[in-house]
């Protein structure tokens, strides 16, 4: 990936189109942003193909991610929860709880900061 500077951070022309990054989410993506995303979305993704692979019926995932960060130290990211709410009409609570355990092992987003960030995974069904 390619960034340039523009007035007010950064951006990068991509297949899907263009990303602007900035510290002010007026002209763009914060980066905690970027990075809570690729988390959850990665998850959600690997979620996805997991329940696909188990045989296991769904209609929909939706994703909440929820952030801590650090004040005193940057403001770093120390935390991210990440909620999945499956919509499904007859599927084992069980099995979903198998299934996320492949997810994080399976998520290359959760394993590239696991020694550094708390990833933490609930979901619910509805």
């Amino acid at each position: 990936m390619k960034f340039t500077m523009k007035e007010q951070g950064f951006t990068s022309e991509l297949p899907y189109g263009s990303l602007d990054v900035s510290g002010n989410e007026e002209y763009g993506f914060r980066p905690y942003q970027l990075l809570t995303a690729s988390i959850a979305v990665c998850s959600g993704g690997v979620l996805r193909s997991v329940l696909n692979k188990m045989r296991l019926p769904f209609e929909d995932i939706a994703i909440e991610a929820e952030v801590e960060r650090n004040e005193a130290l940057a403001n770093r990211v120390e935390k991210i929860h990440v909620h999945f709410i499956i919509t499904a009409s007859d599927i084992d609570e069980k099995k979903v709880h198998k299934a996320l355990e492949l997810t994080r092992k399976n998520c290359s987003m959760v394993q590239s900061v696991l020694d550094s960030i708390e990833v933490t995974e609930t979901f619910e069904i509805i």
